[in-house]
């Protein structure tokens, strides 16, 4: 998709990226132009756990687990769920749109596999230097597929995949309102199973209401440290 204008100034503001400690020890990326962080700020790893792994991935009790991840960004999310089918014995497939992916460089700068699993190291950075558009084994037990696009036009984002888990993790409402649309979660919707299982850190009544209109059962979670509430949806 070529690049336009309003493109150009967000790569701009991507170079313009600091990695910052959270509250527990872990990194988050702070985007100074947006005032934004790509995690919370009171602890970047617990956030994580509590809202993709937790009340996502571990709602779902597959033994072969679709689930598709809006907003890659440092790949934590990815990682965790890696680790999870080692501990759990389980399978994913794992599908991640990003349309800004790190560079290099700021991905060699993140602490998470020597805080969370040093023995991982290696897969951590493979995570991101893996090809974009094309499904890669991981390990036997997790084939990761990364989307380049721009979900803002979700009209033409066809993964030809159901999918069973959802981690809906872009920029606040606030920071990027064109990814919290309707039109998104409508497509998302027609992309899940039965039973599919939507997460997000985001607790806006505007987002529930938009998830319930696009068809989701919504429900309010507690959140991670520093956040009282989470959304959680299912397809039924």
């Amino acid at each position: 998709m070529r690049n336009t204008n309003k493109d150009f100034i967000f790569l701009l503001q991507m170079e313009e990226l600091k990695i910052e400690i959270t509250e527990d020890g872990s990194h988050t990326l702070y985007v100074p132009t947006l005032d934004e962080h790509y995690h919370s700020t009171h602890g970047a790893l617990q956030e994580s756990l509590h809202v993709y792994i937790e009340a996502g991935l571990r709602a779902c009790e597959k033994d072969q687990i679709h689930l598709l991840e809006v907003g890659f960004g440092t790949g934590l999310n990815a990682f965790l769920s890696l680790l999870e089918t080692e501990s759990r014995g389980i399978k994913i497939i794992y599908h991640t749109v990003e349309r800004y992916p790190l560079s290099r460089e700021k991905v060699s700068a993140l602490n998470y596999p020597s805080l969370i699993a040093p023995q991982h190291s290696d897969t951590f950075t493979l995570l991101h230097s893996s090809p974009w558009e094309t499904p890669i084994e991981i390990t036997s037990q997790f084939t990761l597929v990364k989307h380049c696009f721009d979900l803002s036009q979700p009209a033409q984002f066809d993964p030809q995949t159901e999918f069973d888990v959802i981690f809906y993790d872009a920029f606040a409402p606030d920071k990027q309102p064109k990814m919290w649309t309707l039109e998104i979660f409508e497509k998302i919707f027609s992309l899940c199973s039965c039973d599919a299982i939507f997460t997000t850190y985001c607790a806006k009544g505007e987002v529930r209401r938009t998830l319930q209109t696009a068809g989701f059962v919504v429900e309010r979670l507690p959140g991670p440290p520093g956040k009282r509430e989470m959304l959680r949806g299912r397809k039924e």
